[in-house]
Formats: structure tokens, C-alpha cells, sequence
């Protein structure tokens, strides 16, 4: 056994050796985890950091520009300004249409040191100007303004209504190589001296203009003038009108700020709105936007259509499209009477049998051409004949007649036949109940407007009678309004169709100025503003409607254009350069750049594009088929 035991206690120590192996392997794992620490350190140097990330390539620094990777730098700062800054003067640089870093610093200073420092300078001007008047020389106006802005700037400071900064603004430029950087520059330049601001380029500090123009307000190029508050509120980058209100429809985007422009026309003093673009500006695309939107807000609609653009919106919200023509089934009868009126200002039977024949005779001069004040009193007494024959006077009760109880104008031409002295009206209206254009407006009405949106199609008709069929829907509309009164829109297209005659002119200032007493809209479309402001009752319509519209103008016509809104000159480059669908829109007293934006469906209702319109169509003969 004792052999057996020595032989135990020989491999008793087993476990010493295995804790002596595992204490001879601790180098080996320090070894592995030292490695192990140098491996991950060269791979957190692998990662790229967002630094890396932005951080150029390469940077090259030179005199006059720095070359930031592929792209060339040039910083400026302003050196001087005028003597007076116009409110908003900086918009057309924070607007301008390329990228462009500015930073704007603001240093206060002392508002004690800055007047002692006035009052010095006071003394001096004052003491200049006593040494020149004991010399005998004549007043310098200089000096004398010199010390006025300088004692009216310390009275200012002194009732602490104003205090004094150091202001720098910096601009830095950036271009794809040395011609597009000197040509944005040079835009730069030309916008800013125009108003007799000028700059200079940081020569030999680019490096410190670039990052004076990082967000890091680190003013390390510390070049800046003196201006009290006044002047330095006029630098304010974001001055824009803000059109959105709390109810309404949406009729853009704010180009300024991106907010959404939200109104409701019904709000406002009157619901007008005026139309100004050139042909494919877009007109009639806003304002089928607009109809649509309205319907939505329970907006009945009632359109002349004199280019049948309204066609496919009426189809596809399911109105009325009713096509007048020499050869059409459609038919209203000039002589119609509302049944009743509502409004504010109800009028009585006898005032609006007179205000009937009052437009009656408007229509027979557009129609006759030229009347004598003679034949102006036969009509009056023929048109009351023609009424009288039907039993139809100012004393009658309207609400009983129907539409086949009012005479047509072959009852007045028969009338006139008759008539003494009349022989040249007969002749002429005979060719309007006889003769060529006999059955167009010869016939009673039989139109119905009980649908949420009508329109009125005269696209087919002569152009010699396009002003006449619009004078007489306008009448049919009117009497309308009078008769049914709800939240209506009227929208005329081409208006400056009827402009041209003044009794058509005339009638339409009428409706645009009575229409809101019985809760109507009435919308002037236009692309010729010249025909437009022409007529004595052009700038009425436009002054006697609460929202105005301008969309891209032509060139020939954007001096007229500026005149009649008061435009400014960057407005005007605005609407010379803007697209489709972008203009100025004004609202009473506020007026914004918008761009009319519409989702694709309102797109697909909308459009006046020809290829959309046939691509729509096919698509809609293929759903048929089956395709």
C-alpha cells in the first residue's frame, strides 16, 4: 500500500501544475487582448465620421477666390450704405434664384460712448460751419445735413428710442468655375448698387470670409459699419405677406415664405376678382382650380365659356354645359323678368321693369350700332309696346309669368315696323328675327340653372356676336341672382370681349358693383389688359374687386400692368420670369407671390393641355371597350 500511496502523493500535485499552467498562460491572453486593442483602434480609424463625411477633398485658397472641392467661393461684405434704406430693399438678394450663404452681425455698443462721440462731432461740423460763415463763403449743404442727421441720431439715442450697432453683412458666392461665379457676382453687385449699396470682396481673407458665413456666428472677418436701429430693422431678410386665414379655400403656395394661401372671397368687403396673364400663363387653369374647390364648399357656379376650356370640368363634376350657337337648341330670351329679387336693397316691381328696359336698350346698341338720342327715346317707347302687348307693365306681378308670357324681338321688330320714324331700327333689327341671325336670341328661354355648376358655351358663335351672347347670359345671370339669391360665383372669360363696347362695359361694371348684395362673386378673366383698361369702366371693375390676380405678363404689356396695380420693379421682373401657375396675388391690402399648385386628381380635371386632355380621352375609350 505505501507504494500505492507514494504513487499518489506523486500525482497529488496534478492540480498545482494545471494552476501553474493556467498561470503560464496569462501573458498569452495579455498578448491576445493587446492585439486585440491595436485592431480595434485601426478600425474606429477605419469609420468615417460625419466630418469625413462633409469635409471637401481639398481646399485651395486664393486671392481673390477659395476652391472648395469643385467649387469656387468668393465672399463679399458691404462697405457703405445710403443715407435712407427702404424697408424690404434686401429681398431681391435673400430671393435671388442661386444658392448663396449671408450672415448678418449685430454688435451693440454702448449708447454713452456713442454720445460722447456724437457730441464731438457735433462740435466739429458746428465749428466748420462758423470758420466758413466768418470767411464769407455761402452755406454748405453738407455740413448742415451732417449736423442735423447728427443731432436728430443724439436726441434719438438720448430718449433711448433708438440704439447703436456695428453691423457687418457678409456674402459668400458660389459657382461651378470662374465665368458662373464672376456672372453671379456681377448680378449681385448690379442688385445692390441700383440702391446705393456697395461691396467689396475680402482680397486676401477669403478663407476668413467663408467662415464667416458658417453658422457658427464667429465674426473672424470683423468688418462692419455703424448704424442705429432705424436702418439696421430695414436688413430684416424675411419681410412677407402672410394670406393664410382660418377658413376659405386653398389657392397656393406663398413663393416667399411657403406658407399656404387659405381665403374666403365671401369674407371680404366684395367678392370680385380680376384675372390678368398672357395666353398659356395658366388663367383659366386657376380658376377652374379654384371653381372646383369652391363646389366643394357648396359654391354654385356659373361660367361663360368663350374657348370651350370648361367643357371637361363640367363633365366631370356633372353641370350644365349648355353651347349657344346660331344652330342650337339653347335659347334665352332678352325680355325674361325676374320672378323676385332678394338682397339688401329689395326693389319694387317698377324699378325693375325700368332696370330691365334700361339693359334691353344697353343690349339694342351693341346689337343696332350707333343711336340717336331720337331713335334712343323710340326704342324705350317700342320695347314698353312690346311688353304692354304681352299685358306685361311695371305694375304686373312677375312671379305669375313663365317664360312664354314675356315678347321676344321679333315682337319688337314688328313693334318698330309700325312705328313712325323707326324705319332704320326696323331695318337694322331685321336681320336678328329675319335674317341671318334670326332664331339666336328670337326664341323664349328655355334654360334651367338648377345644377351646382353651369356653363355657358359660345365658342362656336361669330365673333361679331360673341359681345352680344355675353350680354345677354350676363342679363340671364342677373335676373338669376335676383330670383334665386345663394353663394353663387360668376366667372367671365376673354371679358375684354365685351370691354370693347361701352353699354357692354357698362353692364358688366354694374354686376361687379351690385353682385355682392345678393351673395355673388363675380370673376373678370382677361390676358389683354390693354382692351381692358381702355374702357372708362376698366379700372372701376379691377378697383371694385377685393382680390386681383396676375399671373406671367408679356413684355408689351408689363408697363401698363405696373401702372394700373402700383407695381414695383421686382415685382414686375417677377411676373416677366415666372412660370406657369406662379404670379402675384392680392388680397385688400396684401398682396404675395404665390404659385398655384393642384394634386393630381384636381390635375386630371383641370387641365387645358391638349396632349393631357387626349391622353385622358383615350384612356377613357379604352375603360369602355374593355381594353
Amino acid at each position: 500500500m505505501l507504494p500505492g500511496i507514494t504513487f499518489k502523493e506523486k500525482e497529488s500535485p496534478a492540480p498545482t501544475d494545471q494552476k501553474k499552467g493556467l498561470l503560464s498562460s496569462f501573458p498569452a491572453v495579455s498578448f491576445l487582448h493587446k492585439e486585440s486593442s491595436e485592431s480595434e483602434l485601426l478600425y474606429q480609424k477605419g469609420i468615417a465620421t460625419i466630418r469625413d463625411l462633409i469635409a471637401p477633398p481639398a481646399i485651395r485658397l486664393g486671392p481673390n477666390t477659395m476652391q472648395i472641392g469643385e467649387v469656387l467661393s468668393r465672399t463679399y461684405f458691404v462697405i457703405t450704405y445710403p443715407r435712407y434704406l427702404s424697408t424690404n430693399w434686401f429681398s431681391p438678394i435673400i430671393n435671388i434664384d442661386f444658392a448663396m450663404d449671408i450672415a448678418l452681425y449685430v454688435h451693440p455698443i454702448d449708447t454713452a460712448e456713442i454720445l460722447k462721440n456724437l457730441r464731438k462731432s457735433a462740435t466739429q461740423v458746428q465749428s466748420q460751419i462758423h470758420i466758413e460763415s466768418e470767411d464769407g463763403k455761402i452755406r454748405d449743404p453738407m455740413l448742415e445735413t451732417a449736423l442735423e442727421d447728427i443731432e436728430g441720431l443724439r436726441d434719438r439715442l438720448q430718449q433711448g428710442t433708438e440704439k447703436f450697432f456695428r453691423f457687418g453683412l457678409y456674402m459668400t458666392l458660389y459657382g461651378s468655375d470662374e465665368k458662373d461665379l464672376n456672372q453671379k457676382c456681377q448680378a449681385v453687385e448690379a442688385i445692390l448698387e441700383a440702391q446705393l449699396v456697395y461691396t467689396k470682396p475680402a482680397v486676401m481673407r477669403m478663407d476668413n470670409g467663408f467662415a464667416a458665413t458658417r453658422p457658427l456666428a464667429n465674426d473672424v472677418l470683423d468688418v462692419a459699419n455703424n448704424l442705429n436701429t432705424e436702418p439696421l430693422s430695414t436688413t430684416f431678410p424675411f419681410v412677407s405677406s402672410d394670406l393664410s386665414s382660418n377658413e376659405g379655400i386653398l389657392y397656393g403656395i406663398n413663393r416667399h415664405n411657403n406658407s399656404l394661401v387659405l381665403f374666403d372671397r365671401f369674407k371680404m368687403e366684395n367678392a370680385n376678382m380680376v384675372v390678368f396673364a398672357k395666353s398659356g400663363a395658366g388663367k383659366s387653369y386657376t380658376v377652374k382650380l379654384e371653381v372646383l374647390r369652391s363646389m366643394m364648399f357648396g359654391s354654385s357656379v356659373i361660367i361663360i365659356d368663350p374657348e370651350n376650356e370648361y367643357k371637361h370640368l363640367c363633365e366631370a363634376v356633372g353641370g350644365t354645359f349648355l353651347k349657344v350657337s346660331l344652330n342650337s337648341d339653347v335659347h334665352l330670351n332678352p325680355f325674361d323678368l325676374p320672378k323676385k329679387t332678394g338682397g339688401d336693397d329689395d326693389e319694387d316691381n317698377e324699378g325693375i321693369f325700368r332696370n330691365t328696359i334700361a339693359n334691353l336698350i344697353g343690349l339694342l346698341h351693341l346689337m343696332l350700332g350707333a343711336i340717336s338720342p331720337e331713335e334712343d327715346s323710340i326704342i324705350d317707347r317700342a320695347i314698353r309696346e312690346a311688353y304692354a302687348i304681352r299685358d306685361i307693365t311695371e305694375r304686373s306681378d312677375f312671379s305669375l309669368f313663365t317664360a312664354s308670357s314675356f315678347p321676344t324681338m321679333s315682337d319688337l321688330y314688328a313693334v318698330l315696323q309700325n312705328m313712325e320714324g323707326a324705319e332704320s331700327l326696323s331695318a337694322r333689327l331685321e336681320r336678328y328675327t329675319e335674317g341671318i341671325f334670326g332664331g339666336f336670341l328670337n326664341k323664349q328661354t328655355n334654360v334651367e340653372t338648377n345644377n351646382q355648376l353651369v356653363v355657358f358655351n359660345i365658342r362656336d358663335l361669330e365673333e361679331e356676336l360673341r359681345p352680344i351672347a355675353m350680354y345677354i347670359i350676363l342679363q340671364f345671370i342677373w335676373n338669376e341672382m335676383r330670383t334665386n339669391m345663394k353663394k353663387r360665383i360668376i366667372v367671365v372669360d376673354e371679358a375684354w370681349v365685351m370691354m370693347q363696347n361701352e353699354d357692354a362695359a357698362a353692364f358688366l361694371f354694374g354686376i361687379a358693383k351690385r353682385c355682392r348684395k345678393y351673395y355673388t362673386g363675380l370673376t373678370t378673366i382677361t390676358q389683354d389688359i390693354g382692351d381692358f383698361a381702355a374702357s372708362r369702366y376698366g379700372k372701376p371693375i379691377i378697383t371694385n374687386s377685393s382680390m386681383q390676380f396676375l399671373l406671367r405678363q408679356s413684355p408689351s404689356s408689363i408697363d401698363l400692368v405696373a401702372e394700373t396695380f402700383y407695381l414695383t420693379d421686382h415685382e414686375k421682373f417677377l411676373l416677366l420670369e415666372s412660370n406657369v401657375g406662379e404670379g402675384i396675388f392680392f388680397a385688400g391690402s396684401k398682396h404675395a407671390a404665390i404659385k398655384v399648385i393642384a394634386s393630381y386628381s384636381e390635375d386630371q380635371i383641370i387641365t387645358s393641355d391638349p396632349r393631357q386632355l387626349l391622353e385622358i380621352e383615350q384612356a377613357k375609350a379604352d375603360f369602355d371597350s374593355g381594353v
